[in-house]
């Protein structure tokens, strides 16, 4: 076989597997396989101490949150930032900014509630708004004000606006998710969100097993 046609399989080959690779261990391929794997329960039929799955709606319990780009009231937001990078005669997307915001809210399954604590949570969140900025199109104010925030400027050395993409998700009261993570019980204080027998279900999550959460 020709030496050239050997060089270009082994290239195709190479990418696809990069690719593969890349997908394989994204956000969203992650947490759906965590959650694909898991088996789903009622909340109020998980056991004290169980690592468990489980599915409701999304209830605020405190003041929503507003989501940075799309001025959304929601319980959690997740935004993410690329900048896109030419290197030689290709180029590809480079994450600048990641950010994860979640507020004080609970998860809904009829009559019983779970709530998420700790920090220790990786989500995969529809990114459901995206905006664009580049060479002819100025970015907005709104973008422009988050980029600052975090450091970042729309614009090179040159003046010349850089080509960003921006992508926002969030959670909003009345949504369904799933989420997977440690579990236990807990009796609620007076007037503390609960189900209707002072019951409150706990879900949280460690380094080597955060809690998984996703509205997809």
């Amino acid at each position: 076989m020709d030496k050239g046609i050997i060089f270009a399989l082994v290239g195709v080959v190479v990418v696809y597997i990069v690719v593969f690779v890349s997908y394989f261990f994204s956000r969203k391929a992650v947490v759906k396989r965590h959650l694909k794997r898991a088996l789903l329960k009622r909340i109020e039929s998980v056991n004290d101490g169980e690592i468990a799955k489980i599915s409701g709606k999304i209830e605020l319990t405190g003041e929503p949150l507003t989501a940075p780009l799309s001025g959304r009231k929601c319980a959690y937001f997740y935004v993410r930032v690329e900048q896109q990078v030419s290197s030689g005669k290709s180029s590809h997307w480079e994450k600048i900014i990641e950010e994860e915001v979640s507020g004080s809210f609970g998860i809904r399954d009829g009559r019983s509630c779970a709530r998420i604590i700790g920090k220790q949570i990786k989500s995969y969140i529809v990114e459901d708004r995206k905006y664009k900025s580049g060479i002819f199109n100025e970015p907005s104010e709104v973008l422009e004000n988050y980029l600052n925030k975090h450091g970042r400027k729309s614009e090179n050395f040159l003046g010349f606006n850089k080509s960003l993409r921006f992508r926002e998700g969030v959670l909003e009261e009345g949504e369904v998710v799933q989420a997977l993570g440690i579990c236990c019980w807990k009796h609620a204080e007076s007037g503390e969100w609960s189900d209707d027998f002072g019951k409150l279900l706990l879900i949280d999550g460690t380094e080597k097993m955060p809690v998984f959460l996703s509205d997809e």
